[in-house]
């Protein structure tokens, strides 16, 4: 049986920071309708890929049924309260004041479900100086301070690659509705929950600056963090043949020299203990990266990581769908999508003994419109006249 087996969730999200909170709920089991505007749907389904395939839609809209609704329109909007009560949850993502004016705020959508579960998500909250400002993921990452760490010491601030302001809050957003869910069970209430983008990537700074915590700020560093703590390249040469290496304890820094078949580092005085090895961080980056030179990021992973001692090879993006490894725990699963065909998707990383759910393609624009109007009781000649009345699509 699936974990979350029974929660309903009405999905108002789109691009990624809402629809990535809504997809861990369906991977769940989850039953999620995901609720989009007639014409284009969730502007994410136009955010194509190198071949015209929208895998950034296909890679956050698994498991969910599609719904075309006009809520513009009157009767999409009582059309929209006539489905919460079958609901748990609400969920919604769109810019600062769409939904006061669509007028289906919490206080609204409360009187058609008391006891329904109202989130949003939003990149500087409902409240304070910054609360009508348009957000997406690095403004959300500027806001929370991950660029200044980010770069070489003596450069300017660099963009993180990874977009923890999005999926990092639409997680963090998940596991807080699915406790309210729990909490329902116990008291029959639902709640009104809401998220900062900013505030939940700050959450992910709680480990930089310690030495200066409220302070100072916290110097950019590159990729050195106390040698040898670093990047190293590694033949043949390409632009992500390199390993990163982070031995940090003395047991990691002796089986580290012993794996590069130098073991008269441990008592080199330049390099005895980690402070010394600071002073001489130039000369220890030589030694290393004579030894990965003459071997792939791969074959200096071997060595190094069966020896004890903490590395990884630098992946690109092609090889987290390539990777042995990520392939034979599964987390890359190839969908048929009755759109495009044969796609490549991301899964469920975390997995639960008791809790199967197979993943399903993204699902078209409207898919499920008519199919989830009738599981919620509505007549087919209804459905049909909001059909050619042009409500839903």
């Amino acid at each position: 049986m699936p974990a979350l087996d029974g929660m309903r969730v009405l999905d108002m999200t789109q691009y990624e920071a809402g629809t990535s909170c809504s997809q861990l709920l369906a991977w769940l089991g989850a039953d999620v309708v995901k609720i989009e505007p007639p014409g284009r749907g969730d502007p994410g389904r136009g955010v194509n890929g190198p071949a015209g395939i929208p895998q950034y839609f296909f890679n956050y809209n698994s498991n969910k049924r599609s719904v075309v609704i006009d809520l513009a329109s009157a009767a999409g909007r009582e059309l929209l309260l006539r489905m919460a009560p079958s609901f748990d949850v609400f969920v919604e993502n769109y810019g600062p004041g769409v939904i006061e004016k669509l007028d289906i705020t919490y206080e609204v959508m409360q009187k058609a479900n008391p006891s329904i579960i109202y989130a949003r998500l939003k990149g500087f909250g409902l409240s304070g100086p910054y609360a009508d400002y348009l957000s997406y993921d690095w403004v959300a990452q500027a806001s929370a301070g991950t660029f200044s760490v980010t770069g070489e010491r003596d450069g300017p601030p660099m963009t993180p690659g990874p977009t923890i302001g999005d999926s990092g809050t639409g997680i963090q957003l998940a596991l807080t509705i699915t406790a309210a869910y729990v909490q329902k069970q116990r008291t029959g209430e639902g709640q009104f929950i809401e998220i900062s983008m900013q505030e939940a990537v700050t959450l992910f700074m709680r480990t930089l600056g310690l030495r200066t915590w409220g302070e100072a700020p916290q110097p950019r560093n590159g990729n050195r963090r106390g040698p040898p703590t670093d990047v190293y390249p590694c033949k043949p040469g390409g632009p992500n043949d390199y390993l990163f290496i982070m031995a940090v304890t003395t047991a990691q820094w002796d089986a580290f020299c012993t794996a590069i078949d130098r073991p008269e580092l441990v008592s080199d005085p330049r390099f005895e203990t980690g402070l010394v090895r600071l002073d001489h961080g130039d000369e220890l980056f030589a030694i290393v990266e004579e030894w990965t030179r003459e071997r792939t990021k791969h074959e200096a992973m071997r060595e190094l990581a069966s020896a004890g001692v903490p590395c990884s090879a630098v992946m690109d993006t092609h090889e987290l769908f390539t990777d042995p490894h990520l392939t034979e725990r599964g987390l890359v699963h190839e969908l048929d999508h009755p759109e495009v065909g044969p796609v490549k998707v991301m899964g469920m990383p975390a997995r639960l003994s008791g809790s199967k759910v197979p993943l399903v393609p993204a699902p078209l624009l409207g898919q499920h419109t008519r199919e989830v109007l009738s599981d919620l009781g509505f007549d087919e000649a209804e459905v049909d006249a909001l059909l050619e009345q042009g409500v839903i699509g």
